[in-house]
């Protein structure tokens, strides 16, 4: 930058930049683009937590998670069929897929990553009742961590084998931290242990589900009906072990009468649609940062501001939560160098 002496009158303000009706410089603008980029995603972040806590009072409420996970993924998949097959070309790409299974343009396992999101929508039934919303969702998020720097390091749904570094080591030994931290006050409860086990092994399944439904859109030309499929899939299984579950020892199926209750699906796919538009502009790393901090902070703040739920915030709570938030920072550190998978 060229210096100029702001004491000579001969020289134009635009010059010296001290103009105070000059454009703002473009560098300026993108630095605020994209921090209310960041704070919508931070925003977009504490849907996870907020179906978290619905699904998790629907489970409470009909004292059957199992239950509970159906009806959210089923309210999923209603919206998705609606969405889907309202236009002719998302129509034809989603009757397109068996016959796209059946040339194996990709591995078959690809169309099977709803089945990471069952996982979790039951052990949000299951386990948010008794574990609270911050807990569940540290869990959750440790899993993640672990599994993001696995599936790098092995090569599993990414073009390229990240190798293992020092910051994504560390990462992943503190969400494990993260998750022994806030269960420490439930050492002496095995059963809580055990229900705390079901959304880390969620988020251990959930770190490959992204490159699943990318390789279905991909093929399909589609990423409505990449999700589209994605419900389906986890609808069908839960739908097909609910059944087994009435056959063999009887179940009481039943539907609320409390409107929100019913909210666990919508929530799910606006956040899967706000991530989907908001990593345009922010790219995976900041994306992934932002909306952990929003997951972290949406789900103590249920915690600790609706007493309804029953749920207490710990000191060891809030002490996780900062662990794992710093854990999932640290293993988002861009890799230095990539081998091909």
């Amino acid at each position: 930058m060229t210096h100029t002496d702001t004491h000579d009158s001969n020289v134009p303000a635009a010059a010296g930049g001290a103009d105070p009706a000059a454009p703002t410089p473009p560098t300026a603008r993108k630095v605020t683009a994209t921090a209310l980029l960041v704070l919508a995603t931070v925003l977009a972040g504490t849907l996870g937590p907020m179906q978290a806590a619905v699904n998790g009072e629907l489970g409470s409420w009909l004292g059957d998670g199992h239950a509970a996970a159906l009806i959210s993924f089923g309210t999923g998949l209603v919206l998705m069929f609606v969405i889907v097959f309202a236009r002719a070309m998302t129509r034809r790409q989603a009757l397109a897929i068996p016959r796209i299974i059946k040339e194996r343009r990709i591995p078959w396992p690809n169309f099977l990553a709803g089945l990471c999101g069952a996982v979790i929508v039951l052990s949000e039934g299951v386990s948010v009742g008794t574990l609270g919303v911050a807990t569940f969702q540290i869990s959750l998020i440790s899993g993640l961590v672990i599994s993001g720097v696995l599936c790098d390091r092995f090569g599993v749904g990414v073009p390229f084998k990240v190798p293992l570094s020092a910051p994504r080591v560390i990462g992943a030994v503190l969400a494990i931290a993260s998750t022994v931290i806030v269960m420490s006050p439930n050492f002496q409860a095995p059963d809580v242990i055990a229900l705390a086990l079901l959304p880390f092994a969620g988020g251990l399944l959930a770190g490959w589900q992204p490159a699943g439904n990318s390789n279905v859109a991909r093929v399909t030309g589609s990423m409505y009906v990449s999700i589209g499929w994605n419900f389906l899939v986890g609808f069908t299984a839960l739908l097909v072990a609910y059944l087994a579950r009435a056959a063999f020892s009887g179940v009481d199926f039943s539907l609320p009468d409390t409107w929100w209750m019913y909210l666990g699906g919508p929530l799910g796919l606006a956040s899967i649609a706000l991530m989907a538009l908001l990593v345009r502009g922010l790219g995976l790393l900041l994306l992934g940062l932002a909306s952990t901090a929003g997951q972290l902070i949406g789900a103590v703040a249920i915690d600790a501001l609706v007493p309804a739920l029953g749920n207490t915030v710990h000191a060891v709570t809030l002490v996780g939560t900062l662990v794992a938030l710093v854990a999932a920072g640290i293993a988002m550190v861009p890799p230095r160098e990539a081998t091909t998978a």
